[in-house]
This record gives C-alpha cells, structure tokens and sequence, in this order.
C-alpha cells in the first residue's frame, strides 16, 4: 500500500499488486468484504455497503509518478473537507505515516 484516503463516500488507493494469483478484484473483493462486515457491526445495521459497480484503475508503471499520488492525496482538500491534507485523519501514506518513513514511492525512471 502506498496511499490510501477514505472519503465520506468512496475511497482512493494506490498500491501494487503482490503478485502470484493476486488480481484487482480479488483484492478489491477482501477489502471490501472485510470493510462492510466491520463496518456493519458498528453501525449495528446490516446488508451492502459498497456499490457493485467500482472505478478501479489499473495504473500501469509508466503512468505511475509523484502527481498521481499528491492527486490522490490531495482529494479531501479538493472536497473542501480539510484546507491541508495533514490535517485530514483519514488519509495514510506510506512514506510519511507508514513503515517507509521519508521514503517516496517513485515509478520506474
């Protein structure tokens, strides 16, 4: 994972495929199950969560570069949400509040 920002209505991530029989969708498909259920319990309510329809984006290595994820980052601010994206609580990258600290996810040259 290297960005993720949930909005109040959808979310934005960026990562890379692990590999192996890990495909879009079947990542998609745990992440979504897991978060419904999670969220279902909490809201004590039950029944789908997620739209069945999705926009998932498949961004090739040579699209992948530092305006794509300062775009996605950028996202609550864009909605109004937050003036600065540091101040958005429900936005993790992996270089700044993940394990990579200082270290930013570059494409390929």
């Amino acid at each position: 994972m290297h960005v993720a920002v949930v909005m109040p209505d959808h979310m934005h991530l960026i990562f890379t495929l692990p590999g192996g029989d890990y495909t879009l969708a079947r990542i998609m498909k745990g992440i979504k199950g897991a978060s419904s259920r999670n969220i279902n319990l909490l809201l004590g309510r039950r029944g789908n969560l997620w739209q069945v329809e999705s926009f998932d984006h498949i961004v090739r290595s040579y699209e992948w570069n530092q305006a794509k994820l300062e775009y996605v980052c950028n996202n609550p601010v864009r909605a109004g949400l937050v003036e600065h994206v540091n101040d958005y609580p429900w936005v993790w990258r992996s270089w700044i509040e993940g394990s990579e600290r200082g270290v930013l996810p570059c494409g390929p040259a």
